[in-house]
């Protein structure tokens, strides 16, 4: 059987269809891997942010409608599906660059890209020919990373990936709602206490930022979809592993064409030194042609 990438190069090469806005609609979506969350009134935020920047605070009450989410991030394997039936090309791969942390290029390839060194976050580098097919390096591929999460990913392309599954984006409200699990105010999915009973319940960094990660949680990258503790809702990966898209913008009164939008949950590339954000009520911007190795996305959809 060929590899994931050589199965989207073979249906290429056969003529995939060229057109995926075609396909909208073509497919059910898949709600065995969904799960159904029930409306009411929930909190979002909180009133001791980690980061008043960031607009964590205040916590306010919200009123959802029943709805559907993702049990697991958008993995490899299902965008690779996605762009089989579609022939759909990610801005990162049309822009041909995205963003790597430092620990996965060399001491010379750092030096040779200081130039494109992401000023603001130095531990960050534009790399050309990074892309969801090559998620580690222009080098690397996902043939053994078919249940990992797809990064790499716009958020235009979570977009197009949800309409295409008869899905959407879940908005920040929802997303928050899922990852609380109906524990309302706590840090995390399961409570306040980052390692219950001693263990790891989330892919983020142990050891010094950024030059040491220890993987003690098993992981120095991403983890596969279906890793660790689920939580009540049986959700996986909520916080940790990947950040994940949300359809809100940052700031509602943005009217740009490449206006920020909310991320959520954190990455394994979070470390509460700098970057303590793998919190339920934590939260993040990017614009929405943005990619890069931690950034990915799950769906959601009307109940």
């Amino acid at each position: 059987m060929p590899s994931i990438s050589g199965q989207v190069c073979q249906q290429r090469a056969q003529g995939a269809h060229s057109h995926y806005r075609d396909y909208y609609g073509e497919l059910e979506p898949n709600i065995a891997d969904m799960s159904l969350l029930p409306g009411g009134t929930v909190y979002m935020g909180t009133d001791k942010p980690h980061f008043p920047a960031d607009r964590e605070a205040p916590e306010r009450q919200v009123k959802l409608n029943d709805f559907y989410i993702d049990k697991y991030e958008v993995s490899n394997e299902a965008f690779a599906k996605f762009v089989l039936h579609t022939n759909y090309t990610t801005e990162a791969e049309r822009y041909g660059d995205s963003f790597l942390f430092k620990s996965l290029l060399s001491p010379l390839e750092q030096k040779n890209l200081e130039d494109f060194r992401v000023a603001s976050a130095v531990w960050w580098y534009k790399v050309a020919g990074v892309n969801w097919r090559h998620p580690n390096g222009v080098d690397s591929d996902i043939d053994h990373l078919g249940r990992h999460p797809v990064v790499h990913v716009s958020w235009r392309d979570a977009v197009e990936y949800c309409k295409w599954a008869g899905k959407r984006l879940p908005s920040e409200a929802e997303w928050e709602a899922a990852c609380r699990g109906g524990k309302e105010r706590k840090l995390f999915p399961w409570g306040n206490k980052l390692m219950p009973r001693n263990e790891h319940w989330l892919n983020i960094w142990q050891g010094d930022f950024p030059d040491g990660n220890l993987a003690e949680d098993g992981f120095e990258y991403t983890s596969p979809v279906d890793a660790f503790r689920q939580n009540i809702y049986d959700l996986h990966n909520m916080v940790g592993n990947v950040w994940e898209w949300t359809a809100d913008l940052w700031d509602v009164n943005d009217v740009s064409d490449n206006p920020n939008r909310v991320k959520k949950g954190g990455s394994y590339l979070c470390h509460k030194s700098y970057c303590y954000r793998y919190r339920c009520a934590a939260r993040s911007q990017n614009t929405e042609d943005s990619s890069a190795g931690n950034l990915g996305f799950r769906c959601a959809k009307n109940a």
